[in-house]
């Protein structure tokens, strides 16, 4: 167990208290945790567990990591600031810009895709298998055109626009669009809209690149009972949903520069940060609403607390701010010898009531 301390010569007492909860979360299973705090006059960052079973290595408290989809709001700002100008009218249908990609391309608008009520079928869940499938192909290019086939050769799960389901196709088909609409790439775009003018240096979109590039911990799966490493692998299978690799420096920045100001106007900030009631939203844990490719989360405090959880093979990661500021946290763990099971979403929750509520 290693903690570092950013700005102050002792540890508070809201620092123990998040320690205690980053320790719960590797005794519930998660291999390694790095969790970082700023609060009120306080910053923190406290590690906890192991960077690679079976050693002593401490977690990095700068360590890269997987942050999978979280990379959705960083799309999303991106489409954002070009209805800003006028490059993209978010009510406006995906066949009108993308014409014979979805056989029901008419029905659906760029807003159901941003904010998951397109009613396309999530391509993800014809890869909800046995590890044995993620091994065989954790180094497989996917190509975005066929990943969006597998949706569209399948009917609408429901009526678009009036019902919310999590899905990662809708990214897949905006990514698209970002290239349509600007004639590049959206890695480009992202990379030169939000990582350049923010100086996020350890932030990457690595395409197809299985490597995670900088210090890291790894991540495991449970494999035939026991804890394989998949820390490699290539994340064309995530793409423009859920490909980018960050730290939580990098994301504090980003989800800063973004309820102040900085990357959006206020229009477009007020349509991201609109929810769909409550009543809409199933199975999202700790959501409790659903913008523009961020999410109002649950809290104990009633804060009006703002964000987006992550999960990909080995990696599990939570970015929550106030609108003001002046709570928030990100907190990055990977997955280690235990499958990762109701105690740990518990000991997740946990930790960040403890870090913003507290």
């Amino acid at each position: 167990m290693t903690q570092t301390t950013v700005g102050r010569p002792t540890v508070s007492p809201l620092q123990e208290a998040v320690q205690k909860a980053a320790d719960r979360l590797v005794e519930a299973g998660a291999g390694g945790v790095q969790f970082r705090v700023a609060r009120g006059s306080e910053q923190f960052v406290v590690t906890s567990g192991r960077a690679e079973l079976g050693t002593d290595r401490p977690v990095p408290a700068d360590g890269r990591f997987r942050i999978s989809c979280i990379t959705k709001p960083f799309v999303a700002v991106v489409v954002l600031q070009l209805v800003a100008e006028g490059k993209i009218v978010l009510d406006r249908t995906v066949e009108s810009y993308l014409p014979g990609l979805l056989p029901y391309g008419e029905k659906i608008t760029i807003r159901n895709l941003l904010q998951h009520t397109s009613g396309l079928y999530n391509y993800a869940d014809s890869f909800q298998k046995p590890g044995d499938r993620f091994l065989r192909d954790r180094y497989k290019d996917y190509d975005p055109a066929d990943l969006i086939a597998i949706a569209a050769a399948k009917p609408l799960e429901f009526e678009p626009g009036t019902k919310f389901a999590y899905c990662n196709t809708n990214y897949f088909i905006i990514g698209l669009l970002i290239d349509k609409v600007t004639g590049r790439s959206y890695r480009t775009e992202i990379t030169e809209r939000i990582l350049e003018p923010l100086k996020l240096t350890e932030t990457v979109l690595p395409g197809h690149n299985p490597n995670i590039p900088g210090p890291h911990a790894r991540g495991y799966m449970q494999i035939g009972g026991e804890a394989v490493d998949v820390t490699l692998m290539n994340p064309s299978e995530a793409g423009c949903a859920g490909e980018i690799i960050s730290t939580t420096r990098d994301l504090d920045i980003f989800f800063s520069a973004l309820f102040s100001g900085k990357l959006l106007n206020e229009p477009e900030f007020k349509e991201m940060t609109t929810p769909l009631p409550p009543e809409m939203i199933e199975n999202l844990p700790m959501g409790i609403g659903y913008g523009l490719g961020i999410m109002k989360l649950a809290n104990d405090n009633d804060l009006d607390l703002w964000g987006h959880g992550a999960g990909i093979p080995g990696y599990a990661t939570l970015a929550a701010t106030t609108q003001n500021l002046s709570a928030r946290c990100q907190l990055s763990f990977t997955i280690g010898d235990k499958d990762f099971g109701p105690e740990a979403e518990e000991a997740v929750i946990r930790g960040v009531n403890v870090a913003l509520c507290s």
